[in-house]
């Protein structure tokens, strides 16, 4: 009986999620094309019945394989097809608790992980309680604790408990970069900070960081959003962010790609994850926070800029 339950319970989790069409854009709006953004496809991701997954919050992609990361220290293999800009399947391969160095289970206050990078055959995670940045392997196991900026070393620095380290990105040339979901204590509210091991960049904020991805070698995908308590509706917002270039004020050029607007009929939900997938192209996710009231939305877009 044992045996055979298990049999199911491991059958449910891999079954496909279901793919639901999805169309993001307002009503009025009859082009992909947006701003400096192209809409290629968006999906509400529906779950097998008792897999209990949720709350996707960051996503890494190479090869077919998106690696998907929940807020609760949970990180799932999936086999992601796209054909021809659409997304098609999207397949459960495998699911790892992450666990520390002796193998056990992250303590509650110690699992809030919310940004993923994959880094030959490691993952980079960063946590936004007890907000630090720790190199993962691929089965979920901690290997090693990542040397972040010294004002990121202590948590009094921090706005609140849970606005920690939102979003994480990794490159040879820059190393780890990652960033507070909104400016720490004594900085600009009006300014995000990038923080690499010695190194800083600020740009103008449009609301809480929440994820990024490399463009090319030196200009960051940001993702931004923002939940507007007037009209209830998110504010999601995409922008390329130079490491090299400044303006007159010594702020990373920046430039907005797009601003998708609920009160405008965007029909957009708490995006918190995104991954490059092929040249200028994206997927970002929705954190659904395990609320029947919100979605799981996968998009798939494309940088014109």
């Amino acid at each position: 009986m044992i045996k055979g339950l298990a049999t199911l319970m491991t059958a449910t989790v891999l079954l496909p999620a279901q793919l639901l069409d999805y169309d993001i854009r307002p009503s009025s709006l009859h082009s992909e094309e947006f701003m400096k953004i192209k809409i290629l496809d968006a999906k509400e991701v529906s779950f097998a019945r008792g897999s209990n997954i949720s709350e996707l919050s960051a996503l890494a992609f190479s090869k077919k394989r998106l690696y998907a990361l929940s807020d609760n220290g949970e990180l799932y293999h999936y086999n992601l097809e796209l054909q021809k800009n659409k997304i098609k399947t999207l397949e459960l391969q495998e699911r790892f608790i992450l666990k520390n160095k002796k193998g056990k289970r992250l303590k509650k206050k110690k699992r809030d992980s919310e940004g993923l990078a994959l880094v030959d055959n490691t993952l980079y995670i960063s946590f936004e309680k007890k907000s630090r940045v720790d190199q993962y392997s691929l089965e979920g196991i901690k290997l090693q604790k990542v040397k972040i900026h010294k004002r990121l070393r202590d948590y009094d620095n921090y706005q609140k408990g849970n606005k920690g380290l939102e979003a994480v990105v990794y490159s040879k040339k820059y190393g780890v970069i990652t960033a507070p979901e909104i400016p720490l204590k004594g900085e600009s509210k009006t300014l995000h900070t990038l923080y690499a091991k010695k190194d800083t960049w600020k740009f103008k904020a449009s609301g809480s960081l929440t994820a990024m991805a490399f463009m090319d070698e030196d200009k960051l995908l940001i993702l931004e959003r923002d939940f507007r308590k007037l009209t209830l509706s998110w504010v999601i917002t995409l922008s390329s962010v130079d490491l090299v270039k400044s303006d007159a004020k010594g702020l990373s050029k920046q430039k907005t790609l797009a601003i998708l607007d609920g009160s405008d009929g965007w029909r957009v939900d708490n995006f918190e994850g995104l991954t490059k997938v092929s040249k200028n192209r994206f997927l970002m996710v929705s954190d659904d926070n395990d609320n029947f009231f919100q979605k799981t939305l996968l998009v798939l877009f494309e940088v014109l800029d």
